[in-house]
């Protein structure tokens, strides 16, 4: 198979193309020939040195493919060669052919292509448990998600508002915030022109959101904790500001009774990333079927221009995922 490997920490010139033997199928895996993989910000940490593969995955980058079921390993039901897929993988994604557990794949949504359905895995299975499993978001609540044209949260934003609830949503340009008002965000916040805090105060008539899912961390924290109304929930996710500790003021945690919770997703076992995708068959698969949601693609590259893909990534002009095509 080809493949892409990371030859040493670095920038996205340390990316390269290999080749390797073919991933074999395990009990209760099947062998994917890769059509699409997304490509997802813990990848670009990866390759920086600063988020190694949990152990017994893959040292190859990548978290979701898109392709044709070829061989099947022992105990395999419900699948056989010839079916197409999506799948959430643990590594291996930036290949051309990826082992990936059963009960992480998902049939392609009716009306999507395997471009498009590259492009959902990572995201969806994030965003469907840190919303409305851990932050248990309701219909008529109010949700804070900060990155609102990345690919966490333009998909956020789409599936909270189908499923009734309000969106607020941060953005770095005023391009960037009208994108997402077209996805569906009554309001959006150029956090680099506003403070976002007195925005979300003023837009909610100083009530606060029940929501917030953060990217950010460090010095957002205490500003997240902020837009909270009370009995709200804050969801982190990521620490993109770098730091890992943050300062909180505990009495406004007591005083509005938050709850402040956090997940990941790489390492948890094929059992609990199983009942995440049957969850999302079940409740998120009919929403894209019907066209009410739908995975935004920015921009593909062919596997060999990975590195020109992870540039892309981590300037931050981009609206939606960006797809890797073998």
């Amino acid at each position: 198979m080809r493949c892409v490997e990371i030859a040493q920490p670095g920038g996205p010139d340390v990316l390269r193309l290999a080749e390797r033997p073919d991933p074999v199928p395990a009990a209760g895996e099947v062998l994917i020939e890769v059509a699409a993989a997304g490509v997802n910000r813990p990848d670009v940490l990866q390759r920086l040195g600063a988020y190694p593969p949990p152990p017994g995955a893959s040292d190859v980058p990548g978290l979701e493919v898109a392709g044709r079921v070829m061989a099947v390993g022992p105990d395999v039901v419900g699948l056989r060669p010839g079916d197409t897929v999506c799948a959430l993988v643990s590594g291996g994604g930036y290949a051309s052919r990826c082992v990936a557990p059963v009960p992480q794949c998902l049939p392609i949504p009716a009306g999507l292509d395997l471009v498009a359905a590259a492009a959902m895995p990572e995201t969806f299975f994030t965003v469907w448990t840190n919303v409305f499993e851990r932050g248990a978001l309701q219909r008529g609540e109010t949700a804070l998600f900060h990155g609102g044209t990345s690919g966490i949260g333009t998909t956020a934003i789409q599936l909270a508002v189908a499923r009734g609830a309000r969106v607020l949503a941060t953005a770095g340009s005023d391009e960037k915030c009208r994108a997402c008002v077209a996805l569906g965000a009554e309001h959006a916040i150029n956090y680099r022109t506003a403070d976002f805090v007195a925005a979300v105060l003023e837009h909610t008539g100083g009530r606060g959101v029940d929501l917030v899912l953060d990217i950010m961390g460090g010095s957002y924290v205490p500003r997240n904790l902020a837009t909270l109304a009370i009995d709200g929930r804050l969801v982190q996710i990521g620490l993109l500001e770098g730091a890992p500790t943050a300062t909180i003021d505990l009495r406004r945690i007591l005083g509005r009774r938050l709850t402040l919770t956090g997940s990941t997703l790489r390492a948890r076992s094929v059992d609990e990333k199983g009942r995440i995708a049957a969850a999302l068959r079940r409740e998120v698969w009919p929403l894209v079927e019907a066209g009410g949601v739908k995975p935004i693609v920015a921009a593909t590259f062919p596997l060999a221009d990975a590195a020109a893909a992870h540039r892309l990534m981590e300037s931050s002009t981009h609206v939606g995922k960006i797809v890797l095509v073998t």
